[in-house]
């Protein structure tokens, strides 16, 4: 007799007992169960190439200005003016005057003028001449 109520209780795991135990809910609100998220594994690139960088030294750097006040602070200043790229900030400014005339920059100070462009004051460092790079570069 016992034998076979074990055997029937060893069935039943084995198979399940076919009803479904009702869960008791102690909220008020159903709160969404934390299912599994897998990380993405594309099998396609989305880019095949990397973006080059937008803002190098030639994109930052439009031109140097030639009027009389940008002359005269290239002589007394010992400062260089360039009309610069709108969304570039002072450090990537600077990096880029050093970059591409090969001079150290002291402090950069820039404004936006109402025509909407840019203009950067690069002073330079004691030991470089305004007007000895004003004139490897070709203003004067």
């Amino acid at each position: 007799m016992a034998n076979d109520k074990a055997k029937k209780v060893a069935g039943a795991l084995k198979k399940g007992s076919g009803r479904k135990a009702t869960r008791v809910h102690t909220k008020v609100h159903f709160y969404k169960p934390n299912t599994l998220k897998l990380a993405r594994a594309p099998k396609v690139l989305t880019k095949s190439v990397k973006a080059l960088p937008k803002m190098d030294s030639f994109a930052i750097l439009k031109f140097p200005l030639t009027t009389e006040s940008a002359m005269k602070k290239i002589e007394d200043n010992n400062t260089l003016v360039f009309i610069v790229d709108l969304k570039s900030n002072k450090r990537q400014i600077k990096e880029a005057v050093s970059k591409m005339y090969q001079i150290k920059a002291e402090k950069v100070n820039t404004l936006i003028r109402p025509d909407g462009t840019k203009k950067a004051y690069v002073k330079l460092t004691p030991d470089y001449e305004a007007l000895d790079v004003a004139n490897r570069i070709g203003i004067i």
